[in-house]
């Protein structure tokens, strides 16, 4: 498949990713999610970038990358893909692919269909949970949990503390969930797609983990280190779709106005982002805009994308 952009000079990336993190530690905007206590507690200034050359498998990092966080929504993508894998088309029987100006937690449906509007937002990513194959949570889960880990190149787990507290915490999603069964679009026990979703949520991931998950869908499911091909390319440009116009929530437009790769974030502070066929990118900081996105993680997309060229609509050549 043809890449979208000429690949960057590989020896101006790890300088610019050490430029931007030395630049945006000194960035105290934002505020650290509430959500849960666990959240609230991670120290404000951990800052991590990390970016992975495709399709040489090239990984460059800056900052804290060792430090470990909870996926958090950007394991939505991931449920999603799943999702696909196990009933193709008809998923979108269930969750549409329309963008959404409404919070990540709204209480929203279609009017005409009764669907989530996409898989991106909450009331969307219990439907995918749903959809996951697997005869109790546990399965589901496992299968949750291998495919983020076959993306990342490592075994990866779920922090088990933070789901127990995001289910203690979780009455919203749970009248998302009572709200999508009553309209049809969850099939199947909302308790149980709950707890996937809360927990899949919760698995434990660095920014050298996300890249590398990026690099995976920048690379249309083949896993950037060792070849290993995780998810069907169909699968792949359905994801990145969604992501690119769903997955920074209401800030999708400048987003995509400002960087234009297929993106995704969390409250954690995770972000993700694709520039299929040069680059996978992954970063970590806390602090968060009024959209629930990682400040200081945007303002390094929004750079990378504009001096290595990743927006897909930047003159070529």
């Amino acid at each position: 498949m043809p890449d979208h952009a000429a690949a960057p000079d590989p020896a101006a990336l790890p300088d610019l990713l050490a430029e931007q993190h030395r630049a945006l530690r000194e960035d105290h905007s934002g505020d650290v999610s509430q959500v849960n206590p666990r959240l609230a507690q991670v120290p404000p200034q951990t800052f991590a970038l990390a970016a992975v050359e495709l399709p040489s498998g090239t990984l460059h990092v800056a900052g804290d990358a060792g430090a470990s966080f909870s996926l958090q929504s950007v394991v939505k993508p991931w449920l999603y893909a799943l999702a696909l894998v196990d009933h193709g088309a008809q998923v979108h029987e269930h969750v549409g692919v329309e963008p959404t100006g409404e919070p990540f937690d709204a209480l929203v449906l279609e009017a005409e269909t009764g669907r989530p509007p996409n898989a991106m937002v909450n009331a969307g990513a219990l439907v995918s949970a749903s959809l996951v194959e697997g005869g109790d949570v546990a399965t589901r889960l496992s299968r949750v949990l291998e495919l983020c880990s076959r993306a990342a190149g490592r075994e990866l787990c779920v922090d088990e503390e933070m789901a127990a507290l995001e289910l203690e915490h979780g009455d919203r999603n749970r009248a998302l969930g009572y709200l999508g069964r009553s309209s049809g679009a969850l099939r199947g026990d909302v308790e149980e797609a709950l707890e996937v979703l809360t927990r899949a949520c919760a698995i434990t991931v660095t920014a050298t983990d996300l890249a590398l998950m990026a690099g995976t869908l920048g690379r249309w499911g083949r896993q950037p280190q060792s070849g290993e091909q995780v998810l069907p390319p169909r699968v792949v440009t359905d994801v990145l779709s969604v992501m690119a116009t769903c997955g920074m929530y209401d800030g999708a437009g400048r987003w995509v106005h400002r960087v234009g790769m297929p993106a995704k974030s969390g409250v954690s502070g995770s972000l993700m982002a694709v520039a299929p066929g040069v680059l996978g990118i992954g970063s970590f900081s806390p602090p968060l805009d009024d959209n629930g996105n990682s400040v200081r993680g945007l303002q390094a997309c929004e750079v990378l994308s504009e001096q290595l060229g990743l927006h897909p609509f930047s003159p070529r050549g």
